[in-house]
């Protein structure tokens, strides 16, 4: 295909993307379709590009206008076709009042050229003077609700911000996608909310609430005592000493404690004897409580099914990292250190060096608790 039936293509995908974001709360959604830095390319391709999107403007307003989208122009005006800036500032003129969604495009767009611009424009008011706040008036994004970023999504496996809104994405999360724009779909943008959902924003402070406070080295030898009770078949101390780890790293009152661990204990004895189904309804009982008792939006079932799935696959660390994605709600990613450790405590449990095996677990619990607070 010619470049700019890729850029068509892109375009076509972006839009329903656009739409899309809509339905799933989002308040304001920016494109980013053309850089400053984007003139370099073919004379051919700047103009079937600047056509392109001249004719999608005709699209875009009939939508914009009638969802009550309010559209802005991000970049500079006085390079880009005349048609097209006609169309433009005709669409920002009509949507101006419009509060329900905002939508950016960025068009001929630089950061640094924004920020030039927005300097120049502040000496050409005579200030000598400004702070954060008045600063921002004079940025693209001036007078928008919701001007800062809170999810960056990069196609096509790239891993650079390239410049773009660099005052407005100062704490922006991000997300790197391998698929190239004209394959990111609806679908894709639900993964990236959910993928957003799970990180922990803090905003250079700390942690507004604990959810876990337990002792690492405590909750450590619980873990390895329970097992090596299970391994000398003392049911009973087993039972015992399960409702302690569950108290302890859950941080649940006595009674609830006793209900989670019997449930944990069952699904345990179900698991050894690869009662698969009845093991996973256990779990489903201690993640309920779990769940309800952190504050964690955790799914029972979801979680229980990958638990057992950890439990059949042999501890397989991608499995691992997966399950405490989904039990702690952080990212796939943020969850790799501590399921590494959970793995590699594992291995040694199977060899029986309890004490290596303590030493991984202790180091689990620390990863685990900073990361989930």
């Amino acid at each position: 295909m010619k470049p700019w039936e890729g850029h068509k293509a892109g375009l076509d995908a972006v839009v329903k993307v656009a739409k899309a974001s809509r339905d799933f709360g989002v308040h304001t959604f920016t494109i980013w379709a053309f850089s400053t830095e984007n003139w370099d390319r073919s004379a051919q391709e700047i103009e079937k590009i600047m056509d392109l999107f001249g004719k999608t403007m005709d699209e875009f307003r009939k939508d914009l206008v009638s969802n009550k989208v309010r559209f802005v122009h991000l970049g500079r005006k006085d390079r880009l076709p005349a048609n097209l800036i006609k169309k433009m500032t005709l669409i920002e003129n009509e949507t101006r009042n419009f509060d329900k969604n905002t939508l950016n495009l960025a068009l001929d767009y630089g950061g640094k050229d924004e920020m030039v611009r927005a300097v120049n424009k502040i000496l050409n008011t005579g200030l000598k003077m400004v702070d954060e706040k008045s600063f921002e008036k004079y940025l693209d994004t001036a007078g928008q609700p919701y001007p800062y970023v809170d999810l960056f999504i990069r196609t096509s496996g790239e891993q650079r911000t390239s410049g773009l809104m660099p005052w407005q994405m100062s704490y922006a999360e991000y997300y790197w996608e391998l698929d190239h724009l004209p394959d990111f779909s609806p679908k894709k943008l639900s993964e990236a909310i959910l993928d957003y959902s799970c990180r922990r924003r803090r905003f250079g402070g700390n942690d507004k609430e604990e959810h876990l406070k337990f002792d690492p080295k405590v909750v450590a030898k619980l873990d390895l005592e329970w097992r090596h009770a299970l391994n000398l078949g003392e049911n009973e101390r087993f039972r015992d000493l399960v409702i302690r780890y569950v108290k302890e790293q859950y941080g649940l009152s006595k009674e609830l404690a006793k209900v989670a661990g019997k449930e944990m204990a069952k699904a345990i004895i179900y698991g050894k004897q690869e009662d698969w189904e009845q093991a996973k309804k256990a779990l489903e009982g201690l993640y309920e409580i779990v769940g309800k008792t952190l504050g964690l939006a955790l799914e029972p079932k979801i979680v229980a099914s990958l638990e057992v799935a950890v439990w059949k696959e042999g501890h397989d660390e991608g499995k691992l990292r997966q399950l405490l994605a989904e039990k702690f709600r952080f990212s796939s990613l943020q969850a790799s250190k501590s399921a590494h450790l959970a793995f590699l405590a594992n291995g040694e449990i199977v060899k029986n060096n309890f004490e290596k095996a303590r030493g991984y677990l202790e180091k689990f619990y620390e990863a685990l608790k900073e990361r989930v607070a």
